[in-house]
């Protein structure tokens, strides 16, 4: 799928996101085996969302889907059955990831693969720790997918994260939900702490102290209803579209504010966007509003460390606003980026460089010039969603129309992207 996208002479309008996709993959595997039905709002569109769901469907869950309600009725944590087939992530690194901390804790074996980009991205990570746990785990040549997992009783662990993952950590807390004792995990800077709002949300027990989290296993868990909230990482792409075309005006509704991923939206006050939060809320223990974002100039920075950590998910589209502003942007400690979907350093500096855009490459980052020209150009997702949706917004500020190959690759998380972008951007 080719998608052209001409320059844009202002970008206005209200934009409704799809489902948070971290919310979203969570709530889906801890509904599936929760005690009793749970009824979840704005589940999200993406692929990699109902990648899910189908996993949780050949482990014996009976699941309902209509737009963007799901019903899942929950089996229990002891009540899943073995699947007849491999399990398909498609491109989702979350499902796989995060999955295999139940998988692991089941009395029957699995195996889980994906794509062939996911058949590329290292699953060490989680092996290692579920391994001290006592799973059984093959993998081919030792840490990529797919994965051979020998399911049998876990033991509760004292695990300190080598490096700031998200998906690391609630892999691990998810085999804890079957082991009997106390599973802690360390933090080496705070991450997005989704999982741990979920399973207290849906009956765990957990204690929390600052980077410490201790799950209290085995655990039961109890549907209900459930609210996921817009995506910030797809507002991310908006709130820079009206940061860099003229006279932009824009309000995305309903959007999760959880303070761990709301760096965004302080990282781009600081460099001096207008950003006003509107008609704040909680539901699930998730914070919930609108956001308005107009057209200003922005200083720029540099990202790094826990910040970096905190932002990886919006930084190609970050690069795109550094180009545009006052004194560019400095990426520093993103070496997480090399193993996404793509290596998004590399395919970041590719799509930069076909638009005449300088930037300098480093192993675990980059530095953008700001006050940079755009030029039309032909652009390429690489199959990458965040690729393809961050030089979409690249191509409004060109000076003239832009191809995206290999568009498609949106629908991976928002799949009415390109409708959402003509519609506001005209």
């Amino acid at each position: 799928m080719q998608e052209q996208i001409r320059p844009a002479r202002t970008v206005s309008g209200s934009v409704t996101l799809p489902g948070d996709k971290s919310i979203s993959h969570r709530y889906g595997m801890l509904a599936s085996i929760a005690e009793g039905d749970s009824k979840i709002h704005n589940y999200s569109t993406g692929a990699d969302c109902h990648s899910t769901l189908d996993c949780m469907r050949a482990l014996g869950v009976d699941i309902e889907v209509s737009g963007t309600e799901v019903v899942v009725h929950g089996r229990g944590v002891e009540a899943l059955t073995a699947p007849q087939t491999d399990l398909d992530a498609g491109n989702s690194g979350s499902t796989i990831r995060m999955l295999s901390g139940i998988l692991a804790a089941q009395n029957f074996d699995s195996r889980i693969g994906g794509d062939e980009s996911l058949s590329r991205r290292p699953m060490d990570r989680i092996m290692r720790p579920l391994a001290e746990m006592g799973a059984l785990i093959e993998a081919r040549d030792g840490r990529y997918p797919p994965l051979t997992i020998h399911g049998r009783k876990l033991k509760p662990i004292e695990y300190t994260l080598p490096m700031a993952s998200a998906q690391v950590k609630t892999c691990v807390l998810f085999g804890g939900l079957f082991a009997d004792g106390d599973t802690i995990v360390h933090e080496p800077v705070r991450t997005r702490d989704h999982t741990e709002l979920a399973l207290r949300d849906l009956g765990a027990n957990l204690d929390v102290a600052s980077r410490k989290i201790t799950l209290h296993g085995p655990a039961r868990l109890h549907g209900r209803e459930l609210q996921v909230p817009g995506d910030l990482s797809s507002a991310a792409f908006f709130l820079v579209a009206a940061l860099i075309v003229a006279e932009s005006d824009v309000v995305i509704h309903g959007v999760g504010l959880n303070p761990t991923r709301s760096a965004l939206l302080d990282v781009l006050a600081g460099m001096g966007a207008s950003i006003r939060v509107l008609d704040i809320k909680q539901t699930g223990g998730e914070l919930i509003g609108d956001i308005q974002v107009r057209k200003s100039p922005v200083r720029g920075g540099v990202l790094e460390k826990a910040q970096t950590a905190a932002l990886i998910d919006e930084v190609p589209v970050l690069a795109v606003l550094g180009a545009a502003s006052e004194e560019g942007l400095v990426v520093r400690d993103a070496t997480e980026l090399r193993v996404k979907e793509t290596d998004r350093i590399a395919t970041i500096a590719e799509n930069c460089r076909r638009m005449g855009l300088r930037i300098e490459v480093r192993e675990d980052g980059f530095e953008i010039p700001g006050k940079q020209q755009f030029h039309a150009a032909e652009l390429d997702s690489f199959g990458d969603h965040r690729i393809a949706m961050a030089f979409s917004i690249a191509a409004l500020a060109a000076d003239g129309p832009c191809t995206v190959a290999n568009a498609g690759a949106a629908s991976v998380s928002f799949p009415e992207f390109y409708e959402t972008l003509r519609r506001i951007a005209g």
